[in-house]
């Protein structure tokens, strides 16, 4: 080796982040919907299930369980869309990972929002791809039914 040649040296890497593989999208504007779909796809997630209504959710959560779900806390069918994530927390600690998107975020109750990450709407489809690459929360029920059992 002589001194022209660059000395090549190992970094440490950061741990790798891994997405969803499956995320249900509870959303009834398509335009955002459309956007979340792409963003999710293009970042790697394999499969992107969209459900513009609580009913077709509480259809898709029948036939398969998501590992996350991105929740419209207002939906046009109904206006508390927080009723789908209490039927996600009975499925208890190993129960999809639970986004919620709201443009009016103090309107969600306390101990809802506590079991999941609150996005505010406008937001950037790709903040939500960076908040499902973090590692699950797991709130005071969820550590207290995993100690329980």
């Amino acid at each position: 080796m002589d001194s022209r040649t660059p000395i090549m040296t190992r970094t440490a890497q950061p741990p790798s982040r891994s997405l969803p593989r499956h995320v249900l999208v509870v959303e009834d504007d398509a335009i955002l919907a459309m956007a979340l779909e792409m963003a999710l796809r293009d970042a790697g997630v394999e499969q992107v299930e969209i459900s513009s209504t609580s009913e077709m959710a509480l259809a898709a959560l029948r036939t398969g369980q998501p590992d996350a779900i991105v929740l419209d806390v207002h939906l046009a069918d109904r206006d508390d869309g927080w009723a789908v994530a209490e039927l996600v927390r009975s499925l208890g600690p190993s129960g999809p990972r639970i986004v919620f998107s709201t443009g009016a975020p103090q309107d969600i109750p306390e101990q809802i929002a506590e079991m999941g990450c609150v996005m505010e709407k406008p937001y950037d489809p790709k903040e939500l791809v960076e908040v499902l690459t973090e590692p699950k929360r797991r709130g005071l029920i969820s550590r207290l039914r995993a100690v329980l059992k």
